[in-house]
């Protein structure tokens, strides 16, 4: 065979980008040499989406459609729904930023809903587009996007899953919480009564008991914030009364009807969190999800609205999936591979992964690992993943492993 001749063509390097984030976007058309006012044009067109919208009237759907294809984008909408065959259709959105952002303003004027669409569309956009989140507490302003956050967890209960009973009384869990802190956690979070599956609440006297006089102390021993993990209104009170500036509610303040004006009263920063059911019950009842991913995130969406529009400022709000409550391992999996999406209600993301039973399912072949000592690997597995999906608050036990598997994912995530 005669050898091939050289064509002379130029070789043009070429690749395709990976561009996460709109200051990354901005930094490389700025190496290419284009103008600000260029950059201000383009980076929108930079960032293609995929948005779901669900149970559209096929009218509305395809409204939809028509005026995303006039802006160059696209729409998928159920085979039905063109000749109004069915009632409803989902609809998935796909474009640039931009072209998302002309559609929302195309529609806003527009009947049968489709002004709402464009309101709900044009705050998705500017959520997703946040890179840094502000929190205030009665005592400070956090502000999360350059690093990932550490939340220690100090557990002062006799029955928790994993350290139960090792930090009951005071002495113990005071030198823990300063351990914590000087092992690097950002947030210490101080919980008096199990939320393990299967366990019991127990009474408002008990619970302060356990917890008060840990916050007491700890509050003059270091300088971080201290979180309250509480359903009760009259604890979360008095802990913060005692030096806490922050709420954990694992039931997204329903369980008890006076949290909402305690967070309104003392200014206190609120977790949010998705959960079904009670501790106690909450494995043993319906735990299939149309949808985990969308459910969670319309549940964590509606109380967020009712907090705010019962008087809690948006900026005092935080919001976590609930791994592990109310759903399978397989569930808690799904949440942390997209995690991305929860960065529509444009809040911080704090979740807990630490040492729990789907850690220990997905490590295990045939059987879960029944000690969860043996799952700090498989935690930071899930740190990693949950940092690199968009989580600004991790918490964990292992708060020194975790701070130095934060550090690392953060460098590669901003390099």
């Amino acid at each position: 065979m005669g050898k091939i001749k050289s064509l002379n063509i130029p070789c043009y390097p070429m690749r395709s980008l990976h561009v996460p984030f709109p200051s990354e976007a901005a930094a490389l058309l700025k190496e290419v040499g284009v103008d600000p006012y260029g950059i201000d044009a383009m980076l929108p067109k930079m960032s293609h989406l995929n948005v779901l919208i669900e149970g559209l009237e096929c009218r509305v759907a395809n409204i939809v459609k028509q005026e995303m294809l006039s802006v160059g984008g696209d729409a998928a909408v159920a085979r039905g729904s063109v000749g109004c065959a069915i009632e409803r259709t989902d609809a998935i959105l796909m474009g640039t930023a931009k072209q998302i952002q002309r559609f929302a303003e195309k529609i806003s004027c527009q009947p049968l809903g489709l002004r709402v669409i464009a309101e709900r569309l044009r705050e998705l956009l500017a959520n997703m587009a946040k890179e840094s989140i502000l929190l205030r507490t009665p005592k400070r302003k956090i502000v999360f996007g350059k690093k990932t956050h550490i939340m220690g967890i100090l557990n002062v209960t006799p029955d928790s899953f994993s350290d139960g009973g090792r930090y009951l009384l005071p002495d113990q869990a005071v030198a823990r919480g300063i351990q914590l802190a000087e092992e690097g956690a950002d947030i210490l979070d101080i919980g008096g009564e199990s939320s393990r599956p299967g366990s019991d609440p127990v009474s408002l006297t008990e619970e302060a008991n356990r917890v008060l006089p840990v916050i007491k102390r700890l509050v003059r021993e270091i300088d971080i914030p201290v979180s309250i993990d509480t359903t009760k209104a009259e604890i979360a009170r008095e802990a913060l009364a005692a030096g806490a500036e922050i709420i954990n509610d694992i039931s997204s303040m329903s369980f008890d009807e006076h949290m909402m004006q305690t967070v309104i009263d003392s200014g206190a920063a609120v977790v949010l969190m998705h959960m079904r059911g009670k501790p106690k019950n909450m494995q043993k009842g319906d735990l299939t999800y149309r949808s985990v991913r969308g459910e969670v995130i319309q549940s964590l969406r509606e109380r967020m609205n009712q907090a705010v529009s019962s008087g809690i400022e948006e900026e005092r709000i935080l919001v976590d999936p609930g791994f592990g409550f109310g759903k399978k391992p397989a569930d808690s999996l799904k949440l942390l591979k997209h995690l991305s999406e929860f960065k529509s209600l444009g809040r911080p993301i704090l979740v807990g992964p630490s040492r729990k039973y789907f850690i220990a399912a997905a490590m295990a072949e045939k059987e879960a690992i029944p000690d969860p000592l043996q799952r700090i690997e498989g935690t930071a597995a899930a740190v990693v993943a949950a940092i690199m999906n968009g989580a600004h608050i991790v918490r964990v036990h292992d708060v020194s492993v975790m701070k130095k598997t934060a550090a690392v994912t953060d460098a590669i995530l901003h390099a």
